[in-house]
């Protein structure tokens, strides 16, 4: 994977960057200038983000893996610890499925009806391979999602969760908290 360097991130016109960010040089971004990128991230191949009015927040110590995309016009945020294994999929925008109005963005607006919500997946999160996240929904710290799963529903911090939908599956353990202050200090 061919990393892009600080000069090139810089002149990509993002909002903010911060150091040691590891970007593939096979990553796609649009509006760059409503994206934030914190410290210790690395964006791998093929990942798409692509920014709407409420901008993307990625905090610090995140990964996302190849194939990963984050799409719409609400606002979505990574906090810090985050991380999107392969191929998830982050929407806070979704066409109207119902019938009742016609779909896709090459519609004029007035013939559809898409819901916009902004999207949080909290600190120390991970969204197991192939899990899509609708908007709307909020993804407290610490829980984990697994593989394939489809999160249609905010889920609470700390316990890990599956399915299509998500159903709760049980506690997980607190333990990277103490972690995470071993490596600040």
């Amino acid at each position: 994977m061919a990393i892009l360097t600080r000069d090139q991130l810089l002149r990509m016109g993002f909002k903010s960057v911060g150091e040691n960010v590891n970007i593939s040089d096979k990553a796609s971004f649009y509006r760059t200038d409503k994206i934030i990128i914190g410290d210790n991230v690395r964006i791998d191949d093929f990942s798409v983000l692509s920014a709407g009015k409420g901008g993307i927040e990625i905090g610090s110590y995140i990964h996302i893996a190849v194939y990963c995309s984050l799409i719409g016009a609400a606002k979505i945020t990574l906090k810090d610890y985050s991380n999107l294994s392969s191929k998830v999929a982050i929407y806070s925008s979704s066409d109207d499925y119902s019938g009742e109005y016609m779909t896709n963005p090459m519609v004029p607006e007035e013939f559809t009806n898409v819901h916009h919500e902004d999207v949080s997946i909290g600190k120390h999160v991970v969204l197991g391979c192939g899990t899509v996240v609708l908007p709307g929904v909020t993804i407290g710290d610490g829980a984990a999602i697994g593989a394939l799963s489809l999160v249609n529903k905010s889920c609470f911090g700390y316990f890990v969760y599956a399915g299509v939908p998500v159903k709760r599956i049980k506690p997980r353990s607190k333990n990277l908290i103490s972690l995470e202050h071993k490596l600040v200090n």
